[in-house]
Order: C-alpha cells, then structure tokens, then sequence
C-alpha cells in the first residue's frame, strides 16, 4: 500500500483503550477578557509524602520489581519494592545519624540508578532536601562554572556519585571541606570519599518513623535547577505539597489499572521535573516497575535503547521528539522490534508542543501496522516551577499541539495577547519560589499569585474549549519584523520542521527587526545520510550539511511550505544548515534535548549576520 494509502487507513483505526476521564472545564469570563480554567473535578485529599507510595507497596506488593538497570557485565540488576524500602529505610537511617536535615542537604551529580533513586528516597523520608543535578555539568561542561554554582547556592552536606573516577575533574573543582562524598563505585584518586554501601549500614528504628511522621506538605523534598536559559540556573524548591498534588491529580484523569501495573523503559534525567517528579512518581504510585534505559538519542548511545527495547516491552513510553525520529527508523526497518514495542502498549507522550505532525502519523502508521489500532499521544503542560504538569491531554486527538486542559485544583489565568493568551498558573503544584533569591521569587508571580510560566496558548476551539488549549509559543520568543508583523516562533519551528521532514533534527527562527524570516537549523544525521548523494559527504557533517541533493530536498520542502503561507511572517527566505551541534555551556540545549531559541541566536550572532547579508554568504540556502 503507499504512503497516502496507508495514512488513510490508519486515520480509521480505533485508539487503543486507556481508561481516561472524559475531558471537561469550566470558564470564569472576566470583563477585561482575562478567562480563568478550572476543572469541574474536585482535587480532593492526597498523600503527605511521596515516599508513603513505596511504604504502601512494600506491604501490598513486596515481590514485585520496582527497579532494574543494566549491571557491569550488561545484565539486569532487579530489585523490589521490598528490597527498595528496606535500602531506603536504611540510607535514612545513615543520613539521621549524620546529622543531615532540613538546613544540611545532600546532592546527586551522577544521572538515573538505583542507587540515586534509593539516596532520594531516603532523604525524602526525614525531611532532606536532595538537589539532583544536570550530569553535563561535571561531565560535558568545560569551565565547571553551573556545578559550582548550583553547590554554592545549596551547600550540601553530602554528595553522591556513580563513579568517583569519571567525576574526579569535578569534584576536584568544588570545596568539599565538610561536605561527605559518596561513591557507589571507583573512588576518586587523591580525594576522600565514602562507600555507598556504608550507607545501607544504617539501623532503622523508632526515630526515624518519629521523623517521617513528622513530615508534611510543606516539607521541601527538592532543589531542581532549572535550565540555565537567561543565566545561572534558579534553584526550585520541590514541596511534598507540590508532588503528592500532581500525582493525585494525574490519578483522576487517567484512571489506574491495578490488575495491570505500567511497566517503563525511561531515560529522562531525574535532574528534571518531568523524569524525576512526574514519571518515576507516577510509576511508583501505581505499584509499576522502572527500567532505567542507560542509552540516550544520541549518536553512539541509541543502540542501548534499541536493545533494552529488544527485551523490554513497555506499557507506556515517554521521550522528546529526536528520540522518536531516532526511534521511528528503527521500528519501520525490524518487524521483531515493532513487534516487541507495540505488544502491549498503551501509551506514547511527548513534551509540550514539540512533537511534528510527521513523527506523529509515522507512529500511528507502524502501529495499525503492527496490532491494528492507534496508539494515544499523551502530554502535558508546565515547568519546573509546577512540579511538572498544569494540564494534561488524556484524551485521543488527531495531531500534535494540544496540551490539554488543567488538572483538579490548577486554575489557569489566560490574558489576551493578540490572536493567543499568555498563560499563568496557581495551584498546589506551584513551587512556593527559589532557593536564595527573593528577588526572582517576588518577580515570578502576579498580583493575585499566579506563576508568570512564560507561554502562550489558544482554544483549539473558542466554540467549546473541552477540546483543549493549543501550545502557541514562548511569549519572550516571539518578534517583530521591521515591518511590524509580529513572528511566532513556536509555530513557524514546528511547521518548517515538519515540512523538511524527515530532514531537520530541531531550528531556531531569525528575523528580529530584519525584513525577512531566517532559520539557524540542525539536520538529523541519518535522515540527512539517507538523502546524501555522495558517499564522502555523507561520513563527515560539515560536509553533509552542504550536499547537493540534501539542500535540494531542504529548500524543495519550505518552498512548499512557502506557497501555503501568504504572510512574511509564516514565510521562510534562508536557512543555514549547521554542522556544530548545540552546546552545554553556552545554554544552547537542556538535558532533554530542548533547544534555548534566546541563547542559540546569541552564541551564533556571526551566523544570523550571514544569514541576513546582502548579499548572503555561500553556506546559506535561499529559498
């Protein structure tokens, strides 16, 4: 069958069932047009504690597998919800006896592991405060200067790491005078350090209940750090109010299965919100098992990935978009493999707006394919400051965009800005403000304490907003041309992303106060290869990005693009294609893979100057 073939086919098939609530949403109209969201549902009681989750399966399920990674020798390490209360229990025990509390906090420079879940979980259950952060700041970040900020700003009493040997340079960097460094495994040459098994030799008893009881929602569970995109990153501080509501909110939209608990595949930084507060959560709320996927969708890193997915067949998978058109590919070229994944799966999500409508119908396609019904993308939308999601799609949709409508007890403030509203949020997700700065707190909030989050939404339908909010771009994004049209970056990303397919890995749009729209865009290697007419070009990037028939099919795509969109404002003039892929240190790109539109224009300024000249330079493609 060909391609519109299949795609018709597909676009009757049935979604799988999820048990999901029926969408629904009340509107307050104020008389200066400001609308108000809330849901009909109430929020009701939640827990206290996010750690009160393990307590209850440890008893209801103890011989369940909570956990799994990928040991040494490449086997699987699996341990359960027992297992993992009696380690926590025992950490918490050890931190107790230490002398860590709410004003001696620990940190976590190493990524996702057991042994990083255990330490948070422990620290969670008397009253720690634990500060994961980004691995890129130790191991990718050449001048350090985010990791030592970050430890400033948090003083920790301890600190934990996977390798002592890989985060020598790192430490070596930071003053740990008083500070306890634990290493899991290879201690650090020349600097003292801590067995973390010496911490499972803590002895639980009555003071450590006495402490857990003593705990409530205002207790702080967290510092996560946020990206770093206008400057140093900002301390969040994470409540136990802020995580017990979102998952009690998650539980009344998409309804548990206790005969089927989620079985997950995840790579997500537990540094971030979404991986660290909302799935690991979500999975322990259910009694579900977590498999730490130790690869990333990354060249050289992906094959980890694959294989774990070999093994592993998930009920739900989350990811950002390049992992899914890594992901996509691989599916469509081993049936094993496709099979495998779609056995049993229920789920897709994805991050805000970001998903291409090409990924989206590529997934639908290879699962009516495969078991002959759809397979729902979910999402959700927030920040860190939320704790992650403010809303929630739980509902089948036709496409990407759609970012759902708020959970039970968040109010959504929407204030008109032209065609769209910016979007404010307050609730009990809401992050109480920043670790050591005031200022920034104060600023964050308006005067009837909604969160300033920065985005802008519309109604996909003003006629019957149940249909949902549409993610419309970053407020600070957005531009004027110098002819005063207004540009919405957001919106102009996605389309020219999606009519390049499978071309463009990600892009950041041009044109401020410029007479025409420019991209800066990064192409994916393997689809750029796959369309590369020459060999040699294909085996180095700074060549393929120059290849005949890869600029061919790239100007092909927004030329077409272009004749569908009449206004400069939705019309793409240039593109350079870069070779150098986004960097770290100068905030060009987050731990999930997000582009910083702001910083990516200021670090490449020479390249908006070329893409812009008159006339313009050899490495830009006019369209």
């Amino acid at each position: 069958m060909n391609e519109t073939g299949s795609a018709a086919r597909a676009a009757k098939a049935p979604f799988r069932h999820v048990n999901m609530a029926t969408p629904a949403v009340d509107v307050e109209r104020r008389p200066d047009g400001v609308l108000i969201l809330r849901s009909p549902r109430p929020l009701g009681s939640y827990r206290r504690n996010i750690v009160e989750y393990l307590r209850h399966w440890s008893e209801a399920a103890p011989d369940r597998v909570m956990l799994a990674e990928r040991d040494a020798s490449g086997e699987w390490r699996r341990l359960t919800y027992a297992e993992v209360r009696a380690h926590v229990d025992r950490i918490a025990a050890s931190l107790m006896a230490r002398g860590l509390g709410p004003g001696r906090p620990a940190m976590i420079l190493s990524g996702n592991s057991i042994a990083h879940a255990e330490l948070a979980l422990a620290c969670m259950s008397v009253g720690v405060p634990v500060a994961p952060l980004s691995v890129a700041y130790s191991l990718a970040s050449q001048d350090l200067v985010k990791l030592r900020h970050c430890f400033d700003l948090v003083r920790p009493a301890l600190v934990l790491v996977q390798s002592g040997r890989l985060f020598r340079r790192a430490l070596a960097a930071l003053d740990l005078a008083g500070v306890e460094l634990v290493a899991v495994n290879e201690p650090p040459e020349g600097i003292p350090a801590t067995s973390f098994a010496s911490l499972l030799e803590g002895v639980p008893g009555a003071d450590l209940e006495e402490r857990f009881a003593s705990l409530g929602p205002d207790t702080v569970a967290k510092i996560l750090f946020t990206s770093g995109s206008t400057g140093m990153p900002k301390g969040v501080i994470n409540t136990q109010r802020m995580l017990c509501a979102n998952q009690r909110m998650a539980e009344i939209y998409a309804i548990p299965d206790p005969d089927n608990p989620p079985v997950l595949l995840d790579w997500l930084p537990w540094n971030h919100t979404m991986g660290g507060n909302f799935h690991f959560n979500a999975c322990m709320r259910q009694g579900g098992t977590y498999h730490i996927d130790g690869g990333r969708p990354l060249p050289g890193q992906f094959e980890q990935t694959i294989a774990n997915l070999r093994e592993i067949a998930p009920t739900q998978l989350s990811n950002v978009p390049a992992g899914y058109a890594m992901l996509a590919p691989r599916l469509e070229q081993d049936e094993a493999l496709r099979r495998n994944f779609f056995s049993r799966l229920k789920l897709l999500g994805y991050g805000g707006a970001s998903l291409p409508q090409e990924l989206w119908q590529r997934f639908q396609d290879l699962a009516v394919r495969t078991v002959g019904e759809r397979i729902m993308f979910v999402t959700g939308w927030g920040s860190t400051e939320t704790a992650p999601t403010a809303t929630s799609l739980h509902w089948p949709v036709e496409g990407s965009g759609v970012i759902g409508l708020p959970y039970p007890g968040v109010e959504i403030k929407m204030i008109p800005r032209g065609d769209r509203y910016e979007l404010r949020v307050r609730g009990p997700i809401v992050t109480p403000g920043y670790l050591g700065r005031p200022d920034l707190t104060e600023a964050a909030f308006d005067e009837e304490g909604f969160y300033r989050i920065g985005d802008a939404g519309r109604f996909v339908d003003a006629a019957d907003p149940a249909k949902g909010l549409a993610f419309a771009g970053r407020v600070v994004e957005d531009f004027k041309l110098d002819s005063g049209t207004w540009v919405q970056v957001g919106r102009l990303r996605l389309a020219a992303i999606d009519a390049a397919a499978p071309l463009l890995q990600d892009a950041v749009v041009t044109g401020h106060d410029r007479s025409f729209v420019g991209l800066l865009a990064w192409p994916n290697l393997d689809a750029a290869r796959g369309i590369c007419d020459d060999p040699a070009d294909a085996a180095m990037p700074e060549r393929l990005v120059k290849n005949r028939a890869v600029v061919a099919h790239l100007r092909a795509g927004l030329r077409r693009h272009n004749e569908s969109h009449g206004g400069s404002s939705m019309r793409i003039a240039r593109v350079i294609l870069m070779s150098e892929p986004p960097s770290i240190d100068g905030n060009e790109i987050t731990d999930k893979g997000y582009v910083n539109q702001g910083a990516t224009l200021t670090r490449r300024r020479n390249l908006v100057e070329q893409l812009h000249a008159e006339p313009p330079g050899p490495d830009v493609i006019v369209i």
